[in-house]
């Protein structure tokens, strides 16, 4: 619920941020990429393997941190590295949405939000950075206690 309610703020906050551009910028799918993630080719089965591949990926990696002793500070560090690796190495064609949060809030946002000229907020493809991450997590962290 706090990620929920921290991604939707977030979400005004740029629409708050970003008044003057919303007026000036044309293109609907510019607009909706500001709020939301957006496959780079629409490709349901392999965007939501995508998907579910990252955040595994990512709560495993995540899960095998934490059993890393490491010097104070430095376990956010690494977390943050790891993400940023999996952004570069496989979040093109997602655009990685990796938490529920970080797409659906800022999705719902720009639904309410009157922005100047903004299309639909694409609900055809709102399950897969949804449901994706959901069960890559469940299986990250599955394949990690069955490894360890």
């Amino acid at each position: 619920t706090a990620q929920m309610l921290g991604g939707f703020a977030g979400a005004v906050l740029v629409w708050l941020t970003y008044l003057p551009h919303w007026k000036a910028t044309e293109d609907k799918v510019t607009k909706l990429g500001v709020f939301c993630t957006a496959p780079a080719i629409r490709d349901t089965k392999g965007n939501f393997i995508t998907e579910f591949l990252v955040t595994a990926l990512l709560v495993f990696g995540l899960m095998g941190l934490g059993q890393v002793k490491m010097v104070d500070g430095f376990g956010p560090l690494t977390a943050g590295a790891l993400i940023f690796v999996l952004g570069l190495s496989l979040g093109g064609p997602t655009g990685y949405a990796i938490n529920p949060a970080r797409d659906l809030a800022p999705r719902i946002a720009h639904a309410i939000l009157p922005i100047a000229g903004k299309g639909d907020s694409d609900w055809k493809y709102a399950w897969i950075p949804v449901l994706g991450p959901i069960l890559g997590g469940i299986l990250g962290a599955l394949l990690f206690m069955l490894v360890f």
